[in-house]
């Protein structure tokens, strides 16, 4: 697979990455030998961008990369986050402070056994903080060498000039997909062009629903969060449906899976999806859509069925 820029600073990273989240937390059942052997499989075909935060578990995602792959740290580029403090035993509020910046990359660095980060992300932006102190502390860590690069999840257009005015970002990460295309049109993805910073999208395949494997609740694991969500209600299950079939066909004429063309028509946008799995055979599968040109009839085809807003019920709960 091949390596690409990832912003204008200087990282080049995989053209598609790996979220580790489900591994862990939130996705159903978890099997420990399962995951390290879907996480030492992406580094074999190439898919070495790896993507993983401190909230998840919160720390056991962290610790579970550097089982799997401390041996080959220096074959795979590491993304980690950090937003809340979950020291004494619970889930606190966001903590932008540049005291909780320097505590918390220590706690990640020793939690994935590394000298250093290669993307560190403030998950979420503390309202109760400037950005342009939280990613100043940032800034500083890249300047003692504990991280190589940073960036901003889900920040909108002000906050993002802001922050890359304080210290420059490297890369944005927020949800982009077939069914979640808010960022085309609330100025975040064009103002991440402008200022140069890469764009990296999470649950490019709608959280699993673009794969085509979910038709009902019930495939669905009972402690899987996303039975929680509106997309995933029996109602919106049946009408998103009927988009991934139409995807599909579009799909089968190319010769490839409806997951293979949605995670292909985000890299036609020039930006990094990192598809989250937790089986090395829907690892393979999305890593095979590496390469795959679409044509601008391809694509436009491709925005028909799946306009902007087409998905039925929102993608949070709330």
């Amino acid at each position: 697979m091949r390596t690409i820029p990832l912003g204008s600073q200087g990282l080049r990273v995989s053209e598609q990455g790996l979220g580790a989240m489900g591994m862990s937390v939130w996705y159903g059942p978890r099997d420990e030998s399962e995951a390290i052997a879907t996480l030492r499989r992406a580094v074999d075909l190439g898919v070495t961008h790896i993507d993983t935060a401190e909230a998840y578990g919160p720390y056991e995602n962290e610790k579970l990369i550097a089982r799997a792959l401390g041996a080959r740290r220096g074959e795979i580029t590491l993304a980690t986050k950090f937003a809340r403090d979950f020291e004494d035993g619970g889930a606190q509020a966001h903590d932008g402070s540049p005291g909780h910046v320097r505590r918390a990359v220590e706690r990640s660095l020793r939690h994935l056994d590394t000298d250093v980060i290669d993307l560190y992300y403030l998950h979420r932006i503390d309202p109760a903080v400037p950005v342009e102190e939280t990613v100043g502390a940032m800034g500083e860590l890249v300047t003692a060498g504990k991280v190589r690069f940073i960036g901003l999840s889900e920040a909108g257009p002000d906050e993002l000039r802001r922050a890359h005015a304080t210290f420059p970002l490297t890369a944005l990460q927020s949800e982009y997909s077939l069914f979640s295309r808010d960022v085309e049109r609330n100025g975040v993805l064009e103002t991440a062009r402008e200022l140069g910073i890469g764009f990296v999208a999470f649950s490019p395949l709608g959280r699993g629903f673009l794969s085509g494997t979910i038709t009902r609740a019930a495939d669905l694991a009972e402690d899987d969060a996303r039975r929680g969500l509106p997309r995933f209600s029996e109602e919106n299950i049946v009408a998103n449906l009927r988009v991934v079939e139409r995807l599909r066909a579009l799909a089968e004429a190319r010769g490839v899976t409806a997951a293979q063309l949605a995670l292909a028509w985000l890299a036609d946008r020039g930006v990094v999806p990192i598809p989250g799995t937790k089986r090395r055979k829907w690892l393979e599968e999305n890593a095979g859509a590496a390469g795959l040109s679409l044509s601008a009839e391809e694509v436009a085809r491709v925005d028909e069925v799946s306009p902007y807003g087409v998905a039925e019920g929102a993608r949070e709960a709330g």
